[in-house]
């Protein structure tokens, strides 16, 4: 009788998952759509996202179509210094992403992310920039500006790392490079993942990664909003059983309509100035402050909502402008029709329906009174 062998692939997993090492970027890179190479990231989501020209014009023109997401306030003219977007399947989320991103219209964007994966690598209480020369996108690639070397060399040592293999394996940025592309074809990104940390740690690095950004700006002569924007990357509520997160019951259109308002009321209450205390009570409505890596409230961007904000408070300070922030939409997975594009080789990575939906919130940042 022949004893069956263990493949050397899976001797390396399973010691993986004694050890708790992570994963290694060639691990990483075999689960992405188009896999990075050399200097060039690629793209790990296939499915949600569009990965050709051809699938990425039709879900822009396709997103303009209604019906439109809740309207939550007035929208400003473009050129905003700073957005709050979603990063869900654009059959899902495709007419908040077009209600909000083009507003952005700097050459220079930072996007700040989630990162989901944040447990697998260990990491906490650092920013994660990645280490690429540019990213692909469905209109061709797109450059990481050199503000990227310019703000690490700010940065004290021990508040950031560059991994290319979390980024690899992080899709809560690509999209929205995906939509700024489209709409500026020079556009630059400077890619930035915000894992857990406490809100001491949060705000101490929002502030210097803002302040690190508005001296680079003045260095280059940079204006807010017309050459340089900050991007957050955020989806509301993840709700159902599978999210572990049912507070108003399993589903249905009662847990729904409760979900969704609680949304609504967080989203409003980021809305007016910049201020630390707006940031900190949206963190610690999301997060357990004694244990930052769990959910009170499952919204992925319970980090890079409060960091992304204080830097963009910190930023225009240091510029000599007042920001406000500005609630301009809500929408979810469920309360409108999906974007007709699955015949184009797009689909969902997960299902919708009342028992497991997403929300998806869009927030304009601004200078305060800009907006009559």
């Amino acid at each position: 009788m022949r004893r069956a062998s263990l493949s050397v692939a899976l001797i390396t997993a399973l010691a993986r998952s004694v050890s708790g090492a992570p994963p290694t970027l060639e691990e990483i890179r075999k689960e992405m759509a188009i896999p990075s190479a050399g200097d060039m990231r690629g793209q790990l989501d296939g499915v949600g996202f569009p990965t050709t020209a051809a699938q990425m014009a039709k879900v822009f023109g396709l997103s303009a179509d209604p019906p439109a997401p809740e309207r939550l306030g007035e929208t400003p003219a473009p050129g905003v210094a700073g957005a709050v977007c979603p990063h869900d399947d654009v059959l899902y989320a495709g007419r908040v992403y077009r209600g909000v991103l083009p507003l952005v219209t700097a050459k220079t964007v930072v996007v700040v992310g989630v990162f989901h994966r944040f447990r697998k690598f260990d990491a906490k209480d650092v920013l994660v920039f990645d280490t690429y020369r540019a990213w692909r996108a469905p209109d061709g690639e797109v450059t990481v500006s050199p503000l990227r070397e310019e703000v690490l060399a700010r940065l004290p040592k021990g508040d950031a790392l560059s991994d290319a293999a979390m980024h690899d394996s992080e899709h809560s940025v690509e999209t929205i490079v995906h939509w700024l592309k489209h709409r500026r074809k020079d556009v630059e990104i400077l890619p930035v993942l915000v894992p857990s940390m406490g809100w001491e740690r949060l705000s101490e690095l929002g502030e210097r990664l803002g302040g690190a950004l508005a001296q680079v700006a003045r260095a280059r002569g940079l204006v807010l909003g017309r050459d340089l924007a900050v991007v957050v990357s955020a989806d509301a509520i993840h709700y159902g059983a599978d999210f572990r997160h049912v507070p108003f019951g399993d589903g249905g259109i009662d847990a729904y309509a409760k979900a969704t308002a609680r949304d609504v009321s967080m989203l409003r209450a980021l809305g007016g100035p910049l201020e630390d205390s707006r940031a900190r009570r949206f963190y610690e409505t999301c997060v357990n402050p004694q244990s930052p890596a769990d959910y009170r409230v499952t919204w992925c961007g319970r980090f890079s909502i409060p960091l992304g904000l204080v830097a963009l408070s910190r930023l225009g300070r240091d510029l000599g402008l007042s920001l406000e922030a500005m609630p301009l939409a809500y929408a979810t997975s469920v309360g409108a029709p999906e974007l007709p594009v699955r015949g184009d080789g797009l689909g969902e990575t997960a299902p919708a329906n009342l028992y497991h939906f997403v929300g998806y919130s869009s927030v304009a940042v601004v200078p305060a009174g800009s907006v009559k």
